[in-house]
């Protein structure tokens, strides 16, 4: 920061407009978010703002991950940093906060390492075709699914100043969002001369986080005594996805504009003497509609950036398959979903029945295949080695594979991606089979466990009802004992504790890390908690493996969740 910047005179005696620029952005296409974050403060200058805040790196997107590794990317970041400075020089009176990787002092790009970062996380203000100043980022999570000390360095490490900029008579203080659940940035900036405060932020949904992130906000404010606005992304990004619900606080920490949830949006606020805000406020979304949000952005995201024409689902009349199709159709529409039922031997008749029926109320295209011949004939090619020993999981993975391998050749004839089905009761217990069931592209139910994909589908049920519109997913499928259908009379309860029981043991064990003595001091039978927790520890070689889904709790198989394969402890 230079001592010019904050030695010029202030008063806010006029209100002050900002746009906090709520937008998707892909990560690596700097060319492409480039124009939405001109485009949008253009569109938002025109609407009065003279103040736009973009969210955390959105210039190239976030988490670039080891993209930041790479020479020739960061040149590229720096490059379009002037493009996007140079597009809006026309507008002398627009400030824009723009996030973006930025390279240290002395950092010398050929000679950067892993052992030894100097790359800033940055939030440059850009005027009048300059960059006039850049904050970065104090405080680096590195917890959950975060890993930013791997690439940046923070701030105060770097030996640069908070960031406070004159905007209009306003003095506004620059974070980045961790900076805002600590006390000292804003403090610093309050020690500058803030008067109000914006966070860029890039802060991955799971269920609750909007209204932890609220309320930490809204703590911040209250003991600052300065209005907060909060920039935040949306879109989905691999496994994580982005809420958006951008906001503002006043001095007070009262909400005071909010920008809807899971939606591409600019949120106007107006800053108003005194620390009073004034903004559209959002009704949020509840905790069902929340999540089937999360989980239809992070599948159309995930399709759409990724240039897949479409989705194929292996449909079995089951309940994971029938809510992983309606997700689907919500994501996609139903041109471009398509259903393929694979009966075997045992499969009951209501199972082609129901699915059948479900792929009609949907409109998606439905195809049937049955696996019989092929699985005689597996069974009739192995009969000579398997001479002596009776058929046990073999036969039932053979099935599973059958299937996995048909939608895979699909898959490649007509380029769209199979969604597989499991869910994380399954993919904790094992209860899924390699090259089978977990053969696919995108696993979009894989962070929700089997007691949520009931509560889902009945509420995604109710929500047609409510639109007079046809229940997706058939009731029978909702009310019938779950079943993999791979030998006779098979039901899930057969090797499982009941799912209330797996799924309470799973989120203690695994989302909270409870001990199993804790878990079973809770109230839980001993011998459920050891075969639960067993299941989950021989199981993590299967994970290892699993494709990458929606993460929709605090902590999901995949990013959040790195333990060895190879482990003796158990505890």
């Amino acid at each position: 920061m230079s001592p010019s910047l904050n030695a010029l005179p202030v008063s806010n005696t006029t209100p002050l407009s900002v746009a906090l620029l709520q937008f998707n952005p892909t990560v690596g296409d700097l060319a492409g978010n480039a124009r939405l974050i001109i485009d949008g403060s253009r569109q938002a200058h025109a609407q009065g703002a003279r103040l736009i805040v973009t969210p955390e790196l959105a210039l190239c997107g976030y988490p670039p991950e080891d993209l930041l590794m790479r020479p020739a990317f960061l040149s590229a970041c720096e490059s379009a940093v002037q493009d996007i400075a140079s597009a809006l020089a026309d507008l002398p009176d627009l400030h824009l906060v723009l996030g973006h990787p930025r390279q240290g002092q002395g950092d010398d790009l050929r000679t950067r390492s892993v052992s030894a970062p100097r790359l800033l996380n940055a939030a440059s203000v850009l005027n009048a075709g300059k960059v006039l100043t850049s904050y970065a980022k104090r405080e680096l999570p590195n917890y959950q699914v975060f890993d930013e000390r791997r690439y940046f360095v923070g701030g105060r490490e770097a030996g640069l100043s908070p960031a406070v900029i004159d905007v209009q008579g306003w003095r506004v203080g620059v974070l980045i969002c961790e900076d805002a659940w600590f006390d000292e940035p804003a403090q610093a900036a309050q020690a500058l001369g803030a008067q109000a405060l914006v966070v860029l932020n890039a802060s991955p949904f799971h269920a609750g986080k909007r209204v932890e992130r609220e309320a930490s906000m809204a703590d911040r404010a209250r003991k600052t005594g300065l209005p907060l606005l909060y920039a935040h992304q949306v879109g989905g990004q691999d496994e994580v996805v982005f809420d958006g619900a951008s906001f503002a606080v006043n001095a007070q920490g009262q909400m005071a504009a909010r920008a809807p949830s899971f939606e591409t949006a600019t949120l106007h606020v107006q800053l108003m003497p005194g620390g009073a805000v004034q903004g559209p406020v959002a009704e949020p979304l509840s905790s069902e509609a929340e999540i089937w949000a999360a989980l239809v952005c992070g599948v159309r995201d995930y399709i759409g950036k990724n240039g897949f024409p479409g989705a194929i689902i292996g449909l079995s009349g089951g309940i994971d398959s029938a809510l992983v199709l309606s997700i689907a159709v919500d994501a996609l529409g139903a041109d471009k979903v398509r259903t393929v039922m694979m009966p075997s031997p045992y499969t009951a008749d209501i199972s082609w029945i129901d699915a059948r029926d479900m792929a009609e109320r949907l409109g998606v295209r439905h195809d049937e295949i049955a696996i019989a011949p092929m699985f005689d004939d597996f069974k009739a090619s192995l009969a000579p080695l398997f001479v002596g020993r009776a058929e046990d999981t073999t036969e039932e993975n053979i099935q599973a594979r059958i299937r996995g391998t048909l939608l895979m050749a699909l898959s490649n004839k007509f380029g769209a991606i199979v969604l597989t089905t499991g869910n994380k009761s399954e993919m904790a217990t094992g209860y899924c089979t390699l090259y089978g069931d977990m053969a696919g592209g995108f696993a979009v139910i894989k962070d929700l466990a089997k007691t949520l994909v009931y509560k889902l589908s009945r509420w995604r049920n109710e929500q047609a009802r409510v639109a007079g519109q046809v229940e997706p997913i058939p009731e029978r499928i909702i009310t019938r004992a779950p079943s993999a259908e791979l030998r006779p009379d098979q039901t899930d309860q057969d090797s499982l504790p009941p799912y209330e029981v797996l799924d309470a043991i799973l989120e203690r064990y695994m989302e909270h890390d409870q001990s199993i003595g804790d878990i079973v001091a809770a109230g839980f039978d001993r011998a459920d908690v050891d075969k639960v927790t067993r299941l989950i520890k021989i199981n993590e070689y299967k994970r290892r493996q699993a494709p990458v889904g929606v993460r929709i709790t605090h902590r999901a198989f995949g990013r959040d969740w790195r333990y060895p394969i190879t482990s003796k402890f158990r505890a």
